[in-house]
């Protein structure tokens, strides 16, 4: 039970990377809020969360800075406290970059990278009470320069940029500020992985662990770390638990 009794606001958790997180977080004692747009997912995420601890969810738009900020309250409200912020949700569109329009780099950052700076800020009274941890996710996509992912990668790797900005300023204040740029396995890409098995085994055979990740176990604990004590000296990092694809130092 590294995470007993902490809260914890998680976006984009109704599914994929952001339930597995959710889940390995309230099996480690965490109260988690989901934030999400999808109703029926965060539902059946919400009913299994509370088998280990307690949840709560919001059915919001993360792109108007008024729902995080209420986001924010009604949890501090309702547990007495914030400890853990997790800033995963984002939609993009794939284009070739002479065919990225302006709108798909509204979509990006407005789904992304502009939810969670206003998390962070609406965050930050909160998790310097409790000496919190803010884990922020970027992507190979803008660390290699991924093609078709103009408007993705730009985001993502703004997210990164603020986030070691966040790091130095809220060191002080014993606020962690970190970074999980992964690869797993999720709906959309098994998905495509039926559509496209070919690609689909060429990525696999890419990935020197010759595997996806796997939301839970692997993106899901090393979440859980970076939200445990574990790691009160790491900050400004990013960690890229990707089978071992990109190499950063």
């Amino acid at each position: 039970m590294r995470l007993e009794s902490k809260v914890g606001i998680i976006t984009g958790s109704a599914s994929g990377i952001g339930r597995g997180i959710a889940l390995a977080m309230a099996k480690e004692g965490a109260h988690i809020a989901i934030v999400d747009i999808n109703e029926e997912k965060g539902q059946e995420t919400l009913k299994e969360i509370n088998h280990y601890t307690e949840g709560t969810l919001f059915i919001k738009d993360i792109s108007y800075e008024e729902n995080i900020k209420a986001v924010v309250e009604a949890v501090t409200d309702k547990f007495g406290r914030l400890d853990i912020l997790v800033n995963n949700a984002h939609a993009s569109k794939q284009a070739l970059f002479t065919e990225t329009t302006l709108e798909m780099f509204d979509l990006s950052f407005g789904t992304g990278f502009y939810p969670t700076f206003n998390f962070m800020k609406a965050a930050y009274p909160e998790l310097k009470k409790t000496q919190g941890k803010v884990i922020n996710f970027a992507s190979g996509a803008g660390i290699n320069g991924q093609p078709t992912q103009a408007s993705y990668a730009a985001a993502k790797e703004a997210i990164r940029g603020i986030t070691r900005v966040a790091a130095n300023e809220w060191g002080p204040d014993d606020i962690n500020v970190n970074i999980i740029s992964p690869i797993a396995s999720t709906e959309g890409v098994e998905t495509w992985s039926k559509h496209s098995p070919e690609l689909y085994e060429q990525m696999i055979n890419s990935i020197p662990l010759r595997r996806l990740g796997d939301t839970e176990s692997d993106i899901g604990r090393t979440a859980v770390f970076l939200a445990s004590e574990d790691s009160d000296y790491i900050t400004g990092q990013t960690f890229m638990v990707d089978g071992g694809t990109t190499k950063i130092y």
